[in-house]
């Protein structure tokens, strides 16, 4: 009978596979003991998020919007817990007064953003804040870091976890629609 001891160092010996990003965001939520997850749902984030749901040490939280995110997670910090908000791009835009909270209060604050309104959009409603999601973010006081390759999520994610959670302020990664892939209408 294996013990979690031994599963954990049986994963362990396996290397990260850089392509699966939801995996690998998810492993640094993990080692960064991140407890709280809340997320609108979103296609781009849909692994991550059913990862995060199995995930025994984890609590995810959906919510009716994203700057609901922003006061869930305030609460866990002041709980002791670490959490994360998953939005699309087109999130960003409800949360602009609610990111005060973080700035004036100190908070701590991660927010994992899929970009829509990029590469090979379809739907021209996503267009605009698509456009303007990373200079809203930078004038919100938020620290914004991008990731363009799967194989640059995972550390994009530890290095905004360690400097939103050790210096207590707000950072937004930016997941690029070209790294997602071209989304079509359904019909």
């Amino acid at each position: 009978m294996h013990t979690v001891q031994q599963t954990d160092r049986a994963a362990a010996a396996i290397p990260p596979d850089p392509a699966d990003w939801p995996a690998g965001i998810h492993r640094v939520l993990r080692e960064a003991q991140v407890r709280q997850v809340a997320y609108v749902p979103d296609a781009g984030h849909t692994k991550l998020i059913n990862l995060c749901h199995d995930d025994p040490a984890m609590r995810a939280t959906v919510l009716t919007t994203e700057e609901e995110g922003v006061a869930l997670l305030a609460g866990a910090w002041l709980g002791g817990q670490r959490g994360v908000l998953l939005m699309q791009s087109s999130g960003v835009g409800n949360c602009i007064n609610m990111l005060s909270l973080s700035k004036s209060c100190r908070l701590p604050l991660v927010m994992l953003v899929t970009m829509r309104g990029e590469w090979g959009e379809f739907n021209p409603w996503q267009v605009p804040m698509g456009q303007t999601t990373q200079a809203s973010l930078e004038l919100a006081g938020v620290i914004t870091y991008r990731a363009d390759e799967a194989e640059q999520v995972a550390e994009t994610v530890e290095a905004a976890l360690h400097f939103a959670f050790d210096s207590e302020v707000a950072v937004a990664v930016l997941l690029s629609q070209r790294m997602l892939g071209r989304k079509k209408w359904v019909k």
